[in-house]
């Protein structure tokens, strides 16, 4: 992976450990070969919502949380928290090894312009309701089952020569509610990064990934690795880019 060596930020989210959707085994080579100064856990790191129910923590799982710890030794890392980890806010700011916690944080970049890093689930209206909340739940459990779903069908359709396919990605596409969401997400980031003088926004949650500019504001969301096994990349030039990880 050597397009990967020497960036000067990285920032992934929502990798969900401790369920069983994590893409443990790339996300783990992906932490081993990537090289950069800054690396940014955007919240939904561990799966706190699966643990609660049902204990599922494999050995990967934990030579991921072991490399994440090798990597600040020589990176700064830092883990914000998100709505499946908010257990992380309930205590006061915390390192584990050399990585820092914290609710919120700023990035400035390359281009001097300063970015709000947020996992994003307090702009997300259900997570604002007891009501909203349960909705929630009950879409994370469908959500498991969907994955499940189409774990099977990749299944059938690498043993007839075809390439992995996204069920929920095709789903979201297709869904008008989803589509308006993911907009009505995006404005509600960009109307408080513009009302708080940021020059942009970087967050996680929807399990999304996009570069957008939205006039004076950049939003950026980083992915997931439950499917997408996306990151997103700053470089030493200022560039911002997307990076969908294919081990080798």
């Amino acid at each position: 992976m050597k397009n990967d060596i020497g960036h000067r930020s990285v920032f992934i989210s929502d990798l969900h450990l401790g369920s069983k959707h994590c893409k443990d085994k790339e996300l783990l080579k992906f932490l081993q070969e990537v090289r950069t100064k800054k690396l940014y856990l955007v919240g939904d790191i561990i799966d706190g919502w699966r643990l609660k129910k049902k204990w599922y923590w494999p050995d990967d799982h934990n030579r991921i949380i072991k490399q994440l710890i090798r990597i600040s030794k020589y990176a700064e890392v830092y883990w914000i928290s998100g709505n499946h980890d908010e257990f992380l806010r309930t205590v006061p700011t915390i390192n584990i090894g050399n990585i820092e916690t914290h609710n919120r944080m700023v990035h400035v970049g390359v281009d001097e312009n300063k970015y709000l890093v947020v996992h994003g689930d307090m702009f997300d209206y259900l997570m604002r309701t007891k009501f909203g909340k349960r909705i929630m739940y009950i879409g994370d459990w469908g959500y498991d089952r969907l994955i499940n779903f189409n774990y099977l069908l990749n299944k059938v359709r690498a043993f007839f020569g075809y390439k992995p396919w996204s069920l929920s990605k095709f789903l979201k596409r297709k869904a008008k509610i989803a589509t308006n969401f993911i907009g009505e997400f995006e404005t509600q980031m960009i109307n408080y990064a513009r009302m708080k003088k940021y020059d942009g926004i970087i967050c996680g949650h929807i399990h999304h990934a996009e570069i957008r500019q939205h006039d004076e504001i950049k939003y950026m969301n980083d992915g997931d690795w439950c499917e997408s096994c996306s990151a997103l990349i700053e470089d030493h030039e200022g560039n911002w880019f997307i990076k969908y990880y294919q081990p080798l």
